[in-house]
């Protein structure tokens, strides 16, 4: 699992999807969702390598990709 101290470093997630790790947030709440569907959760935000969408992921699912 990744960490605050991970943060841009080369991350794969369960899928194989290879990325920057941009943060990890403890407590993140999606503002998507209804406000009565909302619970605070941990989340990793990474975005590809050379630039692309960004996405969201649980942190236990993510491992540093060593250079």
């Amino acid at each position: 699992m990744i960490t605050k101290k991970d943060v841009g470093k080369l991350v794969q997630d369960a899928h194989g999807r290879t990325g920057i790790l941009r943060d990890v947030i403890p407590d993140y709440e999606d503002p998507a969702a209804m406000p009565f569907e909302r619970r605070p959760q941990r989340m990793a935000f990474l975005i590809p390598e050379n630039g692309g969408r960004e996405w969201l992921v649980a942190p236990s699912v993510v491992t540093r990709v060593e250079a």
